[in-house]
């Protein structure tokens, strides 16, 4: 799955750059939302991520692509890997500034961890 979002003045830090909070924000919204397409009717809660590591600062204006996909699946876990790129719109270049690999579980109605789906 693919995203792209804005970097706009309310996602800067005091020093003019992305804050980091905003980034691990969207990560985690887009890799829930891939989990949730990828198995419909399920219900996901983040539990963890391998790693957070800024590549390089984003300034305001800059345009990012999220590349989503499944990279492990266990009995009622999914983990996604998220590479984040930032766009040059005026080169057309394009840099990692992030990847993390981010973990859900399966909840049931009452909270409790429950198998995933068969995949047909």
């Amino acid at each position: 799955m693919e995203s792209y979002t804005v970097v706009r003045p309310e996602h800067l830090n005091q020093y003019g750059h992305l804050f980091g909070g905003c980034l691990l924000k969207w990560v985690d919204e887009i890799a829930w939302i891939a989990a949730s397409r990828d198995y419909p009717g399920c219900r996901f809660v983040t539990v963890g991520m391998d790693r957070v590591e800024f590549h390089r600062g984003v300034n305001l204006g800059a345009v990012l692509r999220f590349v989503c996909h499944e990279s492990r699946r266990g009995r009622t876990s999914v983990t996604y890997e998220v590479q984040v790129y930032t766009d040059d719109l005026e080169s057309g270049r394009e840099e990692p500034i992030f990847s993390t690999h981010i973990s859900f579980v399966r909840l049931d109605e009452h909270g409790r961890k429950t198998p995933l789906p068969l995949r047909p």
